[in-house]
């Protein structure tokens, strides 16, 4: 989803961006606000349908996707011994998710009326990743067997038809027909097996309306792709730095600060220069699953980097950091752009120490220099439309780096 802050670009004769400025859509979330962050369109152009783009072909009798009739039961049972991953820190639409919703839940089951399908995929070792339905299966995980998923019993509050006397039960407190009718109920799991190949799996999932709102590439990688690497970017994400140089102003709830910082791994990890991909979400996708492999002073390593890269940025840009600027160079601030947040940080952690200390001392020539840059339209084109191509990154890459050696070398 989207939405528009200012007008529609124009470009004069001479190729250079006009007086009328961009227009700059953001992100919003499933609450319809603003993520603070402008809309990309590295992977796909139709970004609105969230549908990845087969981009090689592949064997059709590969695809395999079974339905599942299981019992709550046995749900249960993969939840115990590991074999279904509910991604405990994957809460979209947290709010909604509140006593009453939870209890309405387990209301349907108690009055057998049917829940809507799920959704898994089969990752090597025959586990489950829960993609659609995690929330309703950690609802009914914390009624019945509340200690499976390490969270307090499930009180049962406003119910709408079973009145007043199952307020405030638990599942211990329900009579034993009733524990028995939840335990058996049958769902419905729609699971891609493995072997299926991981672009078509990923345009399946992309298709998948949850909640009425697609799933974010980034929330289809965290569900699809588990590992270590999950715990690192919540982490990062959250950390004083990366709030500090965004100015506080990136939403959480799609994992879009999640991917911004992925980003800078998969960049740091693979050099611009030698990025040559066709499909920028798989690039992603190897770039967190490597991330997932790194010994823990590789690690650390990019942490530092990123760290300094983070601070560098706020005294170097402000808070205008990772911002497109207007040609004047007003104070208005922008929606973050991830393109900017790529080059910008990429190049700080490759500048070292001595360089960005040199940058923010010479702050007011960068500003200079970057205003100047956003009237290139080469240089709009690579951080607004198509961010993905190779020509383009390796453009956005090289402008800002040559901004800073410029002002560097002064």
């Amino acid at each position: 989803m989207r939405r528009c802050h200012t007008a529609t670009a124009g470009t004069n004769r001479g190729g250079e961006i006009s007086e009328v400025e961009p227009d700059v859509l953001e992100e919003l979330d499933s609450l319809g606000r603003a993520t603070g962050i402008e809309v990309d369109d590295a992977q796909d152009a139709r970004a609105d349908q969230a549908i990845d783009i087969i981009h090689t072909p592949f064997d059709p009798e590969k695809i395999d996707v079974v339905t599942r009739n299981t019992t709550v039961d046995l749900l249960l049972s993969r939840i115990r011994t590991g074999r279904v991953d509910l991604q405990p820190d994957f809460q979209r639409q947290a709010g909604i998710w509140r006593p009453t919703a939870k209890s309405r839940l387990i209301e349907s089951l108690l009055l057998r009326i049917p829940l809507p399908t799920f959704y898994a995929a089969e990752g090597d070792d025959e586990e489950w990743a829960m993609v659609d339905g995690i929330q309703r299966l950690t609802t009914i995980a914390q009624f019945i067997e509340p200690e499976a998923i390490d969270r307090e019993p499930l009180r049962l509050v406003n119910l709408e038809y079973l009145g007043a006397e199952y307020d405030g039960k638990t599942f211990d407190d329900l009579p034993g027909r009733l524990q028995t009718r939840l335990r058996e109920t049958e769902l419905i799991v729609h699971l891609i097996r493995r072997g299926t190949p991981e672009e078509v799996k990923f345009n399946i999932f992309a298709r998948i309306n949850t909640g009425g709102l697609p799933l974010s590439r980034q929330e289809l990688r965290h569900a699809l792709i588990p590992g270590n690497g999950r715990a690192i970017l919540r982490e990062w994400a959250e950390s004083d730095v990366f709030r500090s140089a965004t100015g506080d102003s990136v939403r959480s709830e799609r994992m879009v600060d999640r991917e911004m910082i992925l980003r800078f791994i998969a960049f740091r990890l693979t050099s611009p220069s030698d990025y040559d991909h066709d499909d920028f979400d798989r690039f992603l996708r190897e770039a967190m699953r490597n991330l997932n492999t790194l010994p823990a002073h590789e690690v650390e390593r990019l942490w530092t980097e990123f760290e300094v890269a983070m601070i560098a940025a706020r005294q170097t840009f402000e808070q205008h950091a990772f911002r497109k600027r207007d040609r004047k160079g007003s104070s208005r601030r922008m929606p973050i752009n991830k393109a900017l947040f790529e080059a910008i940080s990429v190049n700080l952690a490759e500048v070292g120490g001595p360089g960005m200390a040199l940058l923010t001392e010479r702050r007011r020539r960068v500003e200079k220099e970057f205003i100047g840059l956003m009237n290139d339209v080469d240089f709009q084109g690579a951080i607004s439309q198509g961010t993905g191509d190779p020509g383009k990154v390796r453009l956005r890459f090289a402008r800002i780096r040559k901004i800073f050696e410029s002002v560097m070398s002064r």
